[in-house]
């Protein structure tokens, strides 16, 4: 792969490539702290701290950028020190809407450096745009230290790498086109020379995989719709909250971009509260649609939405993954092939069973393989807020997964049965408007 001048039109840098990609990383990193800094500043511009020191701002902006990219923070409680571990609590509930920021600049950094570089020379740069990230982590959080604010520094030079070192891949790979051109590996070539059983079997698994997917996108699109209705009922109750904290227009919308950061992470909170496995606001509580428990939260505008008091009819909200698995089912039958199926109907005559057994095999290894992206997508957006009560915040992965699995698998049986008369549906409806026109 070269993707220079001849082929795009473009110039170029003439520098080496790890220099290249050492100032792409270093731009990358101002701007994503430039970002975090912007309301940090808003707030400091009405009067929001109490000490208004410019050190104070830099290490609090540092702090906030580190968390960004996910590196937890320990916070030292009133009489303790960050250094003896007594009273304090680590700070590990990251803003995955923030986290965003780092992770497309890195993707436009990735794409650039494909575009200046042959397969065989592209590690230069990533090695060179990795180092110098690590290098700004490590000396982010040995600044920003302080006996309030704890930070250990294999975390800061490491933990960041990954939301940005994914970014670039992921960018590098759009620029290329393909793995084959990225890091110059066949894979065509690779699975053509493997036996017929063998990519029929791989074929199978990784439709089951991309079902799996379908189905928690779909989930997640359903969760997301549920917050904002949520939200739209309860709207009265967040803007009393905004009203109360009285922190101005400058405070409000710092506050505001804030709760945006962690939108991502309430939608994942919504999947797992449509799955019935319910997510907590503290330890001890715990938030589901088949009953709500919580303690006192803090003055945080969106925490007054959550649902509470008598929720009869919200265990109907269990049927979400159950739709979302459907979907996966109908998408499986138009887009995937059923290997096991064909395999199964040529061991076995009886078609009653092989259709059967079949069908329930999909809906366990969808329902697996949506359980396992649930599992992963709790974990990341849970966290500790660090105090108090709020060490415990958000799903439990491991049950949110089983949960998740068990209705997706159900949907997954139902759609995938239900297809073929859907799409017959579908073949009629589209005869008619053709003879309507």
């Amino acid at each position: 792969m070269k993707l220079r001048a001849d082929q795009t039109g473009d110039r170029g840098l003439p520098m080496p490539l790890w220099l290249q990609g050492a100032i792409e990383t270093a731009q990358a990193a101002v701007i994503s702290a430039l970002a975090v800094l912007v309301p940090i500043i808003a707030v400091w511009a009405t009067a929001g701290f109490q000490d208004s020191g410019f050190e104070t701002l830099a290490r609090l902006a540092g702090q906030s950028w580190l968390l960004v990219h996910g590196v937890p923070l320990e916070l030292a409680a009133a009489g303790s020190t960050a250094a003896s571990h007594t009273g304090s609590g680590l700070l590990t509930l990251v803003p995955l809407g923030l986290t965003l920021i780092p992770f497309l600049l890195a993707w436009r950094a990735g794409r650039r450096l494909a575009r200046a570089s042959y397969t065989d020379q592209l590690w230069q740069a990533l090695l060179g745009s990795w180092v110098v990230y690590a290098a700004f982590g490590v000396a982010t959080g040995f600044v920003c230290r302080t006996p309030d604010v704890g930070i250990n520094l294999g975390y800061a030079m490491v933990v960041p790498l990954i939301p940005f070192a994914l970014g670039m891949v992921i960018g590098a790979r759009r620029e290329a086109g393909s793995w084959s051109r990225l890091i110059g590996v066949d894979a065509v070539d690779w699975i053509s020379r493997t036996s017929q059983h063998s990519r029929w079997a791989g074929s199978y698994l990784a439709s089951v995989a991309k079902a799996g997917f379908v189905a928690v996108a779909a989930a997640l699109a359903l969760a997301a719709v549920l917050l904002a209705v949520d939200l739209f009922v309860h709207w009265n109750l967040v803007l009393a909250v905004y009203e109360a904290l009285d922190a101005g227009a400058a405070g409000g919308a710092a506050l505001t971009v804030a709760q945006l950061g962690y939108l991502p992470n309430l939608v994942v909170f919504a999947l797992a509260w449509t799955s019935g496995s319910g997510f907590a606001m503290g330890v001890g509580s715990q938030v589901g649609p088949l009953g709500t428990a919580v303690g006192p939260l803090p003055s945080i505008p969106v925490l007054a939405a959550i649902p509470a008091g008598a929720l009869d009819y919200a265990f109907v909200a269990l049927i979400v993954p159950v739709i979302a698995g459907v979907l996966a089912g109908w998408w499986f039958l138009r887009e995937g092939e059923n290997h096991f199926d064909e395999w199964l109907a040529i061991k076995v005559r009886a078609r009653w069973f092989t259709a059967t057994a079949s069908t329930l095999v999909l809906g366990v290894l969808a329902g697996v393989a949506a359980g396992l992206l649930a599992m992963g997508l709790a974990w990341l957006a849970r966290g500790s807020a660090g105090i108090g009560r709020l060490t415990d915040i958000g799903p439990d992965p491991l049950w949110t997964g089983v949960w998740l699995a068990a209705e997706v698998g159900a949907g997954v049986v139902i759609g995938y049965a239900a297809g073929p008369w859907l799409e017959r549906e579908r073949s009629v409806a589209e005869d008619d408007s053709e003879l309507v026109h």
